[in-house]
């Protein structure tokens, strides 16, 4: 099998759509060797800064001296990026090997074969990725793997692991047709990571969903340590509570390479976790500030200059939560040009009334996706909310840029597919269009 033929596999698990459950990742996991019972794991959940947060803790630790796998999801324009040891990429071959050996031992136990008609019994795409990182990460020996959830937490595929520590970002609405329709119901999912004895960090701060956390850490007997509005900067003391108490690492730390205010609290939440996990991974006071300045995570409030001085603000943000935080990191002043696509099935409408007031110019595109909304509604509501603004519905995101060739100040935001095709498109990341579409997936029912 080479790297086009296992892409082309991958695709294939599509028909298997999302399954929220841990007895198929299980299964499966067993039949690789149960590579997770090899690997320490920080696992991160919460609705937005899950990957920043990441990042951050990534880059400490390898600056630290340790050999660091990265899981992270949904990928901007490689399949690759979402298995990463030490900041690069998996490589081709290795997905290649990786997926033949994993589809043999499915084919060897008890015939199960990714089929249509075995879809109870065979694993999703994301399952599968799942259980390739495990395998890929105990094989280059890993020292420490930051682990990332792929949607909620309790009946993630990510969930069959026993972490160091187990991390919540935040909780906001998202995904409600999956995780619930308040944030009660939705933080009680985000904190099914919470493992009994197992120090949990969070940075939520909505009281309704924070009792939520302090509930199941009780009942766990987790050491829980909360990031408070208070503790936002880095560096800052963070506030703590249920015993045994833990207290964030003072002292100065660098300003950040990510730009936003959110991203503050992402990283006071990174250091957090650090200063919980001292006695089992010390880092110095040095390798965190290191580690902070070299972060990177593409695609989140990323600023990107053109030789002719066009400026490129790129974020992902796809929910109410985030695109507030995008609304408050724009610069003041500034005529600014908006291309915006969501997908449908989020709650695009108040994002577009956040937006509309702040632009001159909005061009409304599809997301290069099955569950794209409407460019034409979208316009309406962009319209219907900022009758100022030059409001025009457009086929792509190329006739986009084409008709915004001449303004000083574009943002491009409503879905990290679409900020995947633009970084792709602006030639800031290889042209791997075609495993943009492995970001898909319904839900199995």
């Amino acid at each position: 099998m080479n790297y086009s033929e296992a892409i082309q596999f991958l695709y294939g698990l599509q028909l298997f759509g999302a399954n929220f459950g841990l007895e198929n990742t299980r299964r499966f996991a067993a039949l690789a060797g149960d590579q997770q019972e090899k690997l320490r794991f920080i696992h991160v959940a919460g609705t937005n800064g899950k990957g920043s947060t990441c990042a951050m803790l990534e880059s400490i630790y390898r600056a630290a001296g340790l050999r660091v796998g990265l899981f992270t999801s949904p990928h901007l324009v490689s399949f690759r990026e979402r298995i990463q040891v030490n900041r690069q990429l998996i490589p081709e071959n290795e997905v290649a090997r990786l997926v033949e050996e994993l589809r043999v031992a499915l084919q060897s136990s008890a015939g199960v074969s990714p089929a249509p008609d075995r879809r109870d019994a065979c694993p999703t795409l994301f399952e599968f990725a799942t259980v390739m990182a495990l395998k890929f990460f105990a094989e280059q020996k890993c020292d420490l793997v930051i682990w990332e959830t792929g949607l909620g937490g309790r009946l993630d595929a990510t969930n069959i692991v026993t972490p160091l520590a187990s991390v919540i970002t935040n909780i906001a609405f998202d995904h409600q047709q999956w995780l619930g329709d308040t944030l009660e119901k939705i933080a009680a999912e985000k904190a099914g990571i919470i493992k009994p004895g197992i120090p949990v960090v969070t940075a939520t701060d909505e009281k309704s969903a924070l009792a939520v956390i302090e509930k199941m850490a009780q009942e766990k007997n987790a050491p829980l340590v909360k990031v408070g509005q208070a503790s936002r900067l880095p560096g800052e003391r963070v506030s703590a509570s249920i015993a045994p108490t833990a207290s964030a690492r003072a002292g100065e730390t660098p300003a950040l390479p990510l730009t936003g205010e959110h991203q503050k609290i992402n990283a006071a939440l990174a250091l957090a976790t650090v200063e919980v996990l001292q006695k089992q991974i010390p880092v110095s006071e040095e390798k965190i500030r290191e580690g902070l300045q070299n972060v990177n995570w593409p695609g989140r409030l990323q600023l990107i200059e053109k030789s002719n001085g066009q400026k490129f603000l790129l974020d992902g943000a796809h929910n109410v939560a985030g695109m507030e935080a995008l609304r408050a990191a724009l610069p003041a002043g500034v005529a600014l040009t908006f291309i915006v696509g969501f997908l449908g099935d989020k709650d695009w409408r108040p994002m577009c009334e956040i937006l509309a007031p702040l632009a001159v110019k909005i061009f409304c595109v599809p997301v290069a996706s099955a569950r794209t909304a409407d460019a034409h509604e979208l316009a309406k509501t962009f319209y219907a909310a900022n009758p100022n603004a030059e409001v025009v519905a457009l086929e792509n995101f190329k006739e986009a840029i084409i008709a915004s060739k001449n303004e000083p100040f574009i943002v491009i935001t409503g879905s990290l597919y679409l900020v995947g095709e633009a970084l792709e498109q602006l030639g800031f990341l290889p042209d791997d269009a075609g495993e943009r579409g492995l970001n898909e997936w319904t839900a199995r029912r």
